[in-house]
């Protein structure tokens, strides 16, 4: 089974947040970065990808991703500066 990355896509920082699963992580916030992502993100101009988790296998990741989205917004915040504090865009380092 293939893995995949539970990630959060912002829009500033401690700004809007949206929560996905995919196994793409660079193609996936390419797609969300030029419009082709989700709604939500387009509509919110969610282009900054903030947080990604990786994960051995799929199901785990979207196992992750259904928890992460009942989280109240505090938590979420937490886990998102606990690993970038400045909200930084990551997808620069994805490949680094």
């Amino acid at each position: 089974m293939k893995g995949g990355y539970v990630y959060i896509m912002a829009d500033r920082y401690r700004g809007t947040i949206y929560i996905g699963v995919t196994a793409h992580i660079a193609a996936r916030t390419m797609q969300h970065r030029t419009g082709g992502g989700s709604d939500f993100c387009k509509r919110y101009g969610l282009d900054r990808l903030v947080y990604a988790e990786r994960h051995e296998d799929i199901h785990d990741a979207i196992a992750r991703e259904k928890a992460m989205k009942k989280w109240n917004r505090e938590w979420k915040i937490r886990l998102i500066e606990e690993q970038n504090p400045d909200w930084l865009d990551l997808f620069d380092t994805l490949n680094a």
